[in-house]
């Protein structure tokens, strides 16, 4: 793995100087810390302390930024749309010639609506199922309807704008994956994503892993995974016929391993890493200036006292690397959301 990587992404192997990169095409960037949902799945909304990851934070990285070859930015959180510097972000971005993507649970979007169509190349939406179980995981009264409302808002400035959705899989909405494409469809989405719910990282505002008996309320039963289970197949069997080619992101085989997943989690098959490079061609920045390889593994550097360049390819980054096996990694076996970059496909 670290070898084929190493002759698609940069490293600097042919100047003796391994594990270091000169390329970074993908960065994530947590522009505030805390959410305006309480989701049953997260702990985000726990954090007291709003940190935001403003002007003054980006400014000294631009230099960084433009050596490493970033070409897409994806502003994350926590609710990015909650920084109110958001705005002069994306400008100094968009300068650069950047791409850049909105990850947003959608509450604000029709108050932002000009702000997020002109700044945005793309927004990815949450969506955690049809209108009542939307609202019951959000744990936001009428949630579902401000996220209808606002991407309506899009649509009316914008009409072309690629605006999707990812599902969060989990026991509240194991077993209306159908519903929630259809759902995504009556939302005028262009098309959805699933996922697994993450039970046993420390990310996401987790300091300490989750015990077992918090992992069992998100989590699937035996019964449950059966459910799931015929619900994947339902939804790979009438895809094409009732939402169109393409809509569902994911292959039959990345569905079906969302079962896997589960059924891993209750001891009955042993988890598998998914093809990965992000640590070789991305990292994410926190709001409070934490630089990670990628969403679930130990921060690299802040950003607080040295640059982006300086925390991936400090000692910490390039030994990180050198020492991450992939296949064996516990981390990455538990993997819910990795990254299979491909830079002719410019794609998640």
């Amino acid at each position: 793995m670290q070898v084929k990587v190493a002759h698609t992404t940069g490293l600097h192997e042919s100047l003796g100087e391994p594990y270091t990169l000169d390329s970074l095409p993908i960065l994530v960037i947590h522009a505030h810390s805390s959410c305006n949902c309480r989701c049953i799945m997260c702990d985000i909304w726990k954090i007291k302390e709003n940190k935001v990851f403003g002007v003054g934070d980006l400014g000294p990285q631009l230099d960084s930024i433009r050596r490493l070859g970033v070409r897409w930015i994806v502003f994350s959180g926590g609710e990015p749309l909650m920084n109110p510097e958001l705005p002069q972000l994306c400008s100094l971005l968009r300068k650069e010639g950047i791409r850049l993507t909105l990850l947003s649970t959608g509450l604000l979007l029709r108050k932002c609506a000009n702000a997020v169509t002109a700044n945005f190349d793309e927004v990815i939406v949450s969506l955690d199922g049809p209108s009542e179980i939307h609202d019951r995981i959000r744990r936001v009264e009428g949630a579902f309807a401000l996220l209808e409302s606002g991407i309506q808002a899009l649509r009316d400035v914008r009409p072309e704008m690629h605006i999707t959705a990812r599902s969060t899989v989990q026991k509240a909405n194991h077993n209306c994956l159908v519903e929630t494409a259809r759902a995504a469809k009556q939302l005028r989405l262009d098309s959805v994503s699933f996922l697994a719910a993450d039970l046993t990282s420390s990310a996401f505002n987790r300091p300490l892993l989750w015990p077992r008996n918090r992992q069992e309320e998100i989590g699937l039963s035996l019964s449950e995974t059966v459910e799931l289970e015929k619900e994947i197949e339902t939804l790979i069997r009438d895809e094409k016929n009732e939402f169109g080619s393409g809509f569902i992101v994911e292959s039959a085989e990345k569905l079906r391993k969302i079962v896997g997943h589960f059924r891993a989690q209750l001891g009955l098959e042993e988890p598998q890493s998914p093809a990965c490079n992000a640590p070789w061609v991305s990292a994410v920045i926190e709001a409070d200036g934490s630089v990670r390889p990628c969403f679930f593994h130990p921060s690299m550097g802040n950003l607080r006292d040295t640059t982006l360049e300086a925390a991936i390819n400090g000692d910490m980054g390039r030994n990180f690397r050198k020492r991450l096996d992939i296949a064996n990694n516990p981390v990455c076996k538990r993997c819910v959301c990795s990254l299979n970059y491909r830079p002719l496909s410019d794609g998640f």
